[in-house]
């Protein structure tokens, strides 16, 4: 028997979604058991980019002005608390600590924090990607909010752990992104508000962008042709 293609892709016609953009006023940074003790869990990157990425991550708050919270997995435990420089940069946010919990969204405190400030777009990242994120990932989108995993900020055992579980939330709708594209994408506009200070935020996280920057200011400032430049 054969069926009209049409007919075939109506299973898939639920799963595509469209163009949607992080609305900064609409969004909350979520920070998941980054924590002293499971950062040697991760192997999926070395660990210089790795805790640059999650540095750059738990900074996006200070940068966009976002609601945070932050939450560890017994961390009275061999997991540990969450990283100092992290807590510095928050010093007025109070950790939730999650006595058995391992899904973020099972704890009632994490939930309520999350619900409290009225916020939409769910921006997370923690250790470890398949358990950590994966599974609050999931929870946010069946409870209706919208999901931004961090890819880079997320550490796991693996690549191939890291790879099967980005798949994962992916199928389920979850937007699996880079650092640098979350703060592109709140940012908008480099005549924002925000606009001024995210060169400072790149040339700190990103430093490849923050070369590019330091060499214009050198063109700007005492630059000359070079001989062969022209026949660029």
């Amino acid at each position: 028997m054969k069926f009209p293609l049409s007919t075939l892709l109506l299973p898939l016609a639920g799963v595509a979604s469209a163009w949607e953009q992080l609305e900064k006023n609409d969004t909350l940074l979520a920070i998941i058991d980054i924590q002293v003790g499971l950062f040697s869990l991760v192997h999926d990157f070395d660990p210089v980019t790795y805790k640059n990425a999650i540095m750059a991550h738990a900074d996006l708050g200070r940068a966009f002005d976002l609601p945070v919270v932050i939450t560890t997995s017994a961390q009275t435990g061999p997991n540990g608390p969450t990283s100092s420089e992290i807590l510095k940069m928050y010093p007025e946010v109070k950790v939730i600590e999650r006595q058995g919990e391992i899904n973020a969204w099972d704890n009632a405190d994490f939930r309520a924090a999350v619900e409290k400030t009225g916020k939409k777009q769910i921006i997370i990242a923690g250790i470890a990607t398949d358990v950590c994120t994966a599974f609050l990932a999931l929870s946010l989108k069946d409870a209706g909010y919208s999901v931004w995993a961090n890819a880079e900020a997320s550490g796991t055992t693996t690549e191939l752990v890291r790879d099967i579980s980005n798949d994962q939330m992916r199928a389920a709708g979850v937007n699996v992104v880079s650092w640098f594209a979350i703060a592109t994408g709140l940012l908008r506009d480099w005549r924002a508000p925000e606009g001024p200070k995210m060169i400072p935020f790149f040339d700190k996280w990103m430093p490849g962008y923050g070369a590019v920057v330091r060499a214009h200011i050198g063109a700007v400032q005492n630059g000359t042709e070079f001989p062969g430049e022209e026949a660029l």
